[in-house]
């Protein structure tokens, strides 16, 4: 479910070009942009001439609907041309993060404790990379400069690790009928 609608413009000082990130400024007004229509930010990522926004509403059961997306899609477009953002020509997408969503913020591993996640992680012991499936446990944040860290409950082996938040390269929930 999402919009998408082309767009003009050029990109500001802050977007290095062919970043596949924003600058925190510019997430920063998107996200206000977002809040200000009722919605979550779930992520915001600029690839290949694509604006691509996430967005969710938690407190609502089945997420956000199109008109949601419409809504968000309208209002973002307004703030990109009062900054003339993008690279010559762009589209930009705003659509829900679907039922197999990935893990961004800290915010993402507490809602979802409890759920089933497919993880790609450093193993702590042998630095290399490593997918397990499991569910989310609850999310340690020892704050003052300590490293948040989730608990992930493996499915195929009695097994429980503990993940530093930073260690993970991406989650995806699982989908569980």
């Amino acid at each position: 479910m999402g919009t998408e609608a082309p767009h003009k413009g050029r990109a500001p000082a802050t977007t290095p070009p062919g970043s596949s990130s924003l600058s925190p400024e510019l997430e920063h007004e998107i996200e206000g942009v977002v809040d200000g229509s009722g919605c979550e930010l779930v992520h915001a990522e600029f690839k290949g001439g694509l604006l691509r926004i996430f967005i969710d509403r938690p407190e609502r059961p089945g997420g956000v609907d199109l008109s949601d997306c419409e809504t968000v899609s309208k209002q973002v477009s307004a703030l990109l041309d009062v900054l003339d953002f993008g690279p010559g020509r762009y589209t930009l997408e705003v659509s829900s993060p679907g039922l197999d969503r990935r893990l961004y913020r800290p915010r993402d591993y507490r809602r979802f404790a409890g759920s089933l996640a497919r993880v790609t992680h450093r193993d702590p012991s042998t630095g290399r990379k490593r997918t397990d499936v499991g569910r989310l446990g609850e999310l340690v944040d020892p704050g003052a400069g300590g490293r948040p860290v989730v608990t992930l409950q493996l499915v195929e082996r009695d097994e429980s690790l503990q993940l530093p938040l930073d260690a993970i390269e991406m989650a995806r929930l699982e989908i569980e009928l």
